[in-house]
């Protein structure tokens, strides 16, 4: 039996590290006649093509063909094929628009429709191949869905909801029991692009983070076992008067969980993803409104984490990034986007810097232009973020603390990393070049105690979610970026001067692409 006074999620996190004593050994060769496809494929149903509708500029707003558009559009920009290679073996692979740890592609998108004009109400599945929409189900099962999530607020009035799962063994074949960190931060991405992309067409996706898991998965006739559900985001419509909602509460804490087996090596992925699961029966609080960035707070929920009084302050105040009309670079970049392999070591300047972080962590700064000024994360007050600056112009070199209610940076440590960067990202040359590293952490500990252990999910979506956020600021700015996954956990907080009660949730490098 493990430790009682340690949760499930903190259990997980420490057995799922990496350390250079360790690593070697626990690697294990990879089986390429077992490697999973990155797509689902149904043997009934019927398919409904999207392609059709990438090009008609000239429907008239309201028409059905302007709503198919609008629906075609959102979900190429999400997680549609962006580009095409050749391997080694002769096949062809597909990149897609959100990035995935090793191009494995875990997440897939579900859509259940209440039923309208466009969508009969049943079950639909994007198949992101071929850019269609496959109904599986045509059966009514909102009320269901409504009943899985606990009658959240914003069912009452949307008529769409987007379902992103997991499928465990496609990342688990190349990461093992680690890649539940992978699946949850690949999701984040799928959220970040979903947001961004939403603004583009008129929707307004709305996260529920906490929902019945087996309900979920049973109503899309998942196997729990091999898939499993990670967010459900109804869908409002904004040209739709009464679907512009309140933002709503997106999570409730469930009790931490100290008394669990003892799992082998293998076992412990799914293992934990169905004992962070939410029962059917559970006492669900009522939903709340919560506050948006336009509502006063109180001033003692204000102050950033980490106030360092004798280190370097820079304030980080930018202009914002310029998106186009109509968020016309937005599309663009996102069919961009590509995660670096190589940076040339070359620096970028503070001022780029600052626009990056602008765009990531201060949303309402892009009312203006068009974007959401207030997007639903998990919980993002808990995912804290360091930036380890290299090569910035302006900046000295040496880990920082992003402090993002006072919007200025405070310096933790002097010194440049550039060699422990390249040892601490497991020997890649993505951190030994990057002229910035961004580093996501949060106090498990505390996470645990405010949402109980199914909170590790929301981290790393919400992890996952900034990181995309990061992603897009880079490419249309013209930088490198690449996320990074896979680091030596405890060595990151000795080296650069994390607290160590703060858990490396994900690393993101930036610079210049060579």
């Amino acid at each position: 039996m493990p430790d009682a006074l340690v949760s499930i999620a903190q259990h997980y996190h420490s057995r799922t590290k990496y350390d250079p004593e360790t690593l070697a050994v626990q690697a294990k060769p990879l089986d390429f006649s077992r490697q999973p496809s990155p797509y689902k494929t149904y043997r009934v149903g019927v398919e409904i093509d999207l392609k059709p509708y990438l090009d008609d500029e000239n429907a008239a707003v309201g028409s059905d063909v302007a709503d198919w558009m609008r629906l075609s559009r959102l979900l190429i920009n999400a997680y549609g094929l962006t580009a095409r290679f050749p391997t080694a073996t002769g096949q062809t692979f597909y990149l897609r628009s959100a990035p995935s740890a090793g191009g494995l592609y875990p997440a897939e998108i579900y859509i259940i429709s209440r039923g309208n004009r466009l969508l009969p109400a049943g079950l639909y599945n994007y198949q992101a191949r071929s850019h269609t929409l496959w109904r599986y189900w045509d059966d009514h099962v909102w009320q269901g869905l409504q009943r899985a999530c606990f009658w959240h607020p914003t069912l009452e009035a949307t008529h769409l909801a987007l379902v992103v799962t997991g499928v465990f063994y496609r990342s688990a074949w190349r990461y093992q029991d680690r890649a539940y960190r992978r699946i949850c931060l690949d999701t984040g991405h799928l959220l970040g692009n979903l947001e961004l992309a939403s603004a583009l067409v008129d929707y307004r996706p709305h996260l529920i983070a906490s929902f019945a898991d087996r309900a979920v998965a049973d109503l899309l006739y998942l196997d729990p076992a091999e898939e499993g559900a990670l967010a459900v985001l109804p869908l409002a419509d904004l040209l739709t008067v009464e679907q512009n909602l309140p933002c709503a509460q997106v999570a409730f804490a469930t009790p931490p969980q100290t008394q669990f087996a003892a799992v082998p090596d293998g076992e412990l992925l799914g293992y934990f993803h169905q004992v962070t699961a939410i029962a059917p029966t559970v006492d669900a609080p009522n939903w709340a409104m919560r506050p948006t960035a336009d509502t006063p707070q109180p001033a003692d929920t204000l102050e950033d984490k980490y106030n360092l009084p004798f280190g370097l302050r820079v304030p980080t105040d930018s202009g914002a990034i310029a998106w186009g009309p109509h968020l016309e670079q937005l599309e663009t970049t996102l069919f961009k986007r590509r995660s670096t392999r190589r940076f040339t070591g070359g620096s970028l300047s503070l001022g780029t810097l600052k626009q990056l972080l602008d765009f990531t962590y201060q949303p309402h700064h892009y009312r203006d232009q068009g974007f959401d000024a207030d997007p639903d994360y998990g919980c993002r007050a808990l995912v804290h973020t360091f930036v380890v600056a290299c090569g910035v112009e302006g900046l000295d070199s040496g880990c920082y603390y992003y402090a993002p209610r006072s919007e200025e940076l405070r310096q933790v440590r002097f010194k440049s990393f550039r060699r422990e960067l390249h040892y601490l990202c497991l020997g890649q040359e993505l951190g030994r070049d990057a002229a910035a590293v961004v580093v996501h952490t949060a106090d498990l500990a505390a996470a645990v105690a405010a949402y109980g252990d199914r909170v590790y999910r929301y981290l790393h979506m919400d992890a996952g979610h900034l990181g995309q956020r990061l992603n897009l600021a880079a490419v249309r700015l013209g930088l490198g970026v690449s996320g990074v996954g896979g680091f030596y956990d405890d060595q990151v907080n000795d080296v650069l001067g994390i607290p160590p009660d703060e858990a490396v949730i994900y690393i993101t490098t930036l610079g210049q692409p060579g």
